[in-house]
């Protein structure tokens, strides 16, 4: 982290309900590789600034994110809705506990299994949002953005975390399937029709695109 990040995070006090999620990922074992504690702000302020009331996370790791973007989502007149796509059940339940700590059990969905598996599903059954995050395996990136891009509303905000990978999308001696997934991902962004977009450079990378009405 970089010496203006850390000032910028140091001006915020620390969060009980994330700070509660950081530990529980911990004594679960499972990696620390939540966003970032300024994108996680960051994501609560998109998702209340644009008005999403259905919102789709691609990957649920610890809860950390899926607390983020519930926070922002406007409960009022029937509330909305956070559908959250996990691989493996041990971290959905681990997530579903945060959440429900921190007072949105009754917002989050939980789907186990395969994510692309999953949105197949959720096309098949006509299902549509107004938000989406993506973080998962990076590899996915684009099938993931594809079908973002097939269940958006119009004006549906589409948020990718993680697309420097540490700095290894930006050195060319790195070939990988991972990089190269990402790359595509971030040209896409960057440069297809359907978007109007940028790409934000701290942390670890956060891509963030509006899908045009």
């Amino acid at each position: 982290m970089s010496t203006n990040e850390h000032y910028v995070d140091g001006l915020y006090e620390a969060d009980a309900d994330l700070e509660r999620v950081k530990a529980g990922i911990a004594e679960a074992g499972m990696p620390d590789i939540s966003i970032a504690d300024g994108y996680g702000r960051l994501l609560t302020l998109l998702v209340r600034m644009s008005g999403a009331r259905k919102v789709l996370e691609i990957g649920a790791l610890g809860g950390y994110s899926g607390i983020c973007l519930a926070r922002g989502i406007d409960q009022q007149e029937g509330g909305g809705s956070l559908v959250s796509l996990e691989l493996l059940q041990p971290y959905a339940d681990v997530a579903a506990r945060h959440l429900a700590e921190a007072g949105f059990g009754g917002v989050a969905n939980f789907i186990v299994g395969d994510a692309k598996e999953s949105l197949v599903r959720l096309k098949e059954e006509g299902r549509t949002f107004d938000f989406f995050f993506i973080d998962a395996d990076k590899e996915g990136y684009p099938v993931y953005l594809d079908y973002a891009l097939q269940l958006a509303e119009p004006g549906a905000v589409i948020v990718g975390d993680n697309i420097l990978l540490r700095g290894r999308t930006t050195d060319d001696t790195k070939q990988g399937p991972s990089v190269q997934a990402i790359r595509a991902f971030n040209e896409r962004i960057a440069r297809d029709g359907r978007l109007e977009s940028t790409v934000l450079p701290g942390y670890d990378g956060l891509a963030i695109a509006r899908v045009r009405g």
